[in-house]
């Protein structure tokens, strides 16, 4: 049985963009100062995209059971209809796995690790793993898409094939 063990790496902008946006604060950000003055706006941080269809954006938090390493990843998702963001509320790291749209293909996944501050915003098609929050039950603040259509396919793994994050 053939076996691939990813090390997720750190989740940047540049290294995510293919799949798609980094919702933090940073340099990078457009900052436009509001509330006289005693806000900073961070604007604009992710490429929403749920309107096929006549779908449109709701918000919801996922409460997720934490998972331990090494992690044995059995399926993945997409949702070809919209953009899905997810924003961790509770302050812990949490593990990011994706692949590029389009027929799955294991050997272009990729794996990050978020740190606390952080979220990411999957472009619409992109293959995701559903919530890796660690050390703890974790809330995740999530925009995605509503609205006639099927929206999520899942994948399994090949049998052949074992698939580890550590």
């Amino acid at each position: 049985m053939p076996s691939l063990e990813l090390v997720p790496q750190l989740l940047t902008p540049e290294a995510f963009a293919p799949f798609g946006d980094v919702i933090e604060v940073g340099s990078h950000n457009r900052v436009i100062p509001i509330n006289y003055g005693l806000t900073e706006r961070h604007h604009d941080l992710a490429g929403v995209d749920v309107a096929d269809g006549g779908g449109r954006a709701i918000v919801s938090i996922f409460r997720t059971q934490p998972v331990t390493l090494p992690f044995e990843v059995k399926i993945m998702e997409r949702h070809p209809l919209g953009s899905q963001a997810f924003v961790m509320m509770t302050g812990n790291p949490f593990l990011v796995l994706v692949a590029p749209a389009g027929e799955f293909d294991p050997s272009a996944l990729r794996a990050f690790r978020a740190q606390p501050g952080q979220g990411v915003n999957y472009h619409k098609g992109v293959w995701h793993h559903y919530c890796l929050g660690l050390n703890a039950v974790n809330d995740f603040l999530v925009v995605d898409r509503e609205g006639e259509g099927d929206n999520c396919d899942e994948i399994a793994l090949p049998d052949d094939l074992t698939l580890t994050l550590n």
